[in-house]
């Protein structure tokens, strides 16, 4: 079974390379999304990595309040989308 987890505090100039590689040290990667401003394409500081769930885990611990690129990151699992109501 596979874990989402949330990262935040990301540099702007970081790569899904980059962070794949950070999250590759604890195990598997799955997959990297990271999230990007839909008008500029400039990157909003924040993403998902996608790894089995002990993995997953192991991650969490070890790169929570980790430095990156000049700022601490904030290491979580990743939390289910809240239902929005529809826009019309």
């Amino acid at each position: 079974m596979s874990k989402s987890i949330y990262v935040g505090n990301l540099p702007w100039s970081a790569t899904e390379d980059e962070v794949q590689a950070l999250f590759a040290e604890y195990g598997k990667v799955l997959s990297v999304k990271l999230v990007s401003d839909r008008e500029t394409g400039r990157a909003r500081g924040f993403g998902f990595v996608e790894m089995d769930d002990a993995e997953a885990q192991a991650a969490i611990e070890a790169l929570d309040n980790h430095n990156f690129g000049g700022r601490t990151l904030r290491v979580n699992e990743a939390k289910p989308r809240a239902p929005r109501p529809p826009r019309y």
